[in-house]
């Protein structure tokens, strides 16, 4: 038996990019690029480093999980009553890279916290792509 009010619920976006991880590692963690596609930001790729993401309808506070390097990025995504992680998984491909963003942790009483990153998540995806469209 399962206990509905502890199931949780997750938004995932998952895309195949043209272009290199070490291309796309660098706009997921650069502190300027990061800003260009997401937020205003204090990120630090290094674990248990604590930032935040910061636009006008307010702020995320954050915690780096997981760093490695072309692969995998995590941290937590906390904002007023929602706590969740964010997960980034880069994997080569013949033409590029699948990129997949998985943010866990929506509970059921959340569902315009849930909405609001379905459909964010999508535009921050498509900002991401311009973004690596211009890089060197």
């Amino acid at each position: 038996m399962t206990n509905t009010a502890t199931e949780t619920r997750a938004v995932i976006v998952e895309r195949e990019i043209p272009f290199p991880p070490e291309k796309i590692w660098r706009a997921l963690t650069q502190p300027h690029l990061i800003e260009e596609w997401l937020m205003k930001n204090s990120f630090k790729p290094v674990v248990d480093h604590r930032f935040s993401l910061s636009a006008d309808w307010g702020a995320v506070d954050c915690q780096v999980q997981t760093v490695e390097p072309n692969k995998t990025l995590s941290y937590t995504w906390d904002t007023k009553d929602l706590e969740s992680v964010v997960t980034w998984t880069l994997t080569p491909t013949s033409t590029g890279t699948r990129l997949r963003m998985e943010q866990t942790g929506f509970r059921p009483d959340q569902r315009p916290y849930y909405q609001g990153a379905t459909v964010g998540w999508q535009r921050f995806f498509a900002a991401l792509e311009q973004v690596l469209a211009r890089l060197d």
